[in-house]
């Protein structure tokens, strides 16, 4: 099965400059991220990307846009439930594309130190830090994609050795073959997916923000605890 290294633009993503392609199968960029390897694979971007930062790909690279990852997200209950940060995003479209054995995270921890770099190019928007209803508990929504795909036996593993907000555990390439998926409550977990799946907060077009009047913040917070609370 695929192990997959998923890099995102915090500054300790320079870090896999040194690494050689194995144990990965397949590295995929976020935004910015494909200027640190210039073999990625494929390179995952928002509609609202700027051209002028766009990659030339080159023979077997793709770039992957919200025709590809709008409906994967779907899959797994869309935007509001998952959290609308890209490293989430990304997650889900691969967990839908690859069915992939691990993905390694390096780069995504979403932590934004008050003074020096918050990205590998220097300082950026804390993106994942905005005021937005999706995004009340980081920690919960990366247990929720920690659980949904260890029940499709994908592990997660966090490349890092930063500060993150990322409730995987922490590893190094070298001994992914031996990461586990995340233990958790199934039947919590079921118990979760349905009280989802009864709110309907599901919009296929991925634009959640145009239907945000709809979504109850309290009950938000609510499956982010039970989420947590899924984890053993």
């Amino acid at each position: 099965m695929t192990t997959i290294l998923l890099l995102g633009s915090g500054p300790g993503v320079t870090a896999c400059e040194g690494w050689g392609r194995a144990p990965f199968d397949r590295i995929v960029a976020i935004n910015n991220a494909w200027r640190v390897r210039g073999d990625w694979d494929e390179l995952v971007h928002p509609w609202d990307f700027p051209a002028d930062r766009m990659p030339v790909a080159a023979p077997g690279q793709r770039i992957v846009t919200e025709a590809e990852f709008v409906p994967a997200q779907n899959l797994y209950g869309g935007f509001v439930y998952a959290g609308a940060t890209m490293a989430f995003t990304a997650a889900y479209w691969l967990l839908a594309e690859y069915r992939p054995r691990c993905i390694g995270f390096l780069g995504c921890d979403m932590h934004y130190p008050a003074t020096g770099p918050t990205h590998f190019y220097g300082t950026g928007s804390p993106d994942p830090l905005r005021p937005d209803i999706t995004l009340q508990s980081l920690e919960a929504k990366a247990t929720r994609l920690a659980i949904l795909a260890a029940r499709q036996g994908c592990v997660l593993v966090n490349l890092s050795d930063s500060p993150s907000r990322l409730t995987f555990p922490r590893g190094a390439p070298e001994r992914l073959a031996q990461a586990r998926p995340l233990p958790h409550d199934p039947a919590a977990a079921e118990a979760v997916l349905a009280r989802e799946a009864a709110l309907d907060y599901l919009v296929p077009s991925g634009r959640y923000w145009e239907e945000a009047g709809r979504f109850d913040p309290a009950e938000l917070a609510a499956l982010d605890a039970l989420w947590l609370a899924a984890a053993r």
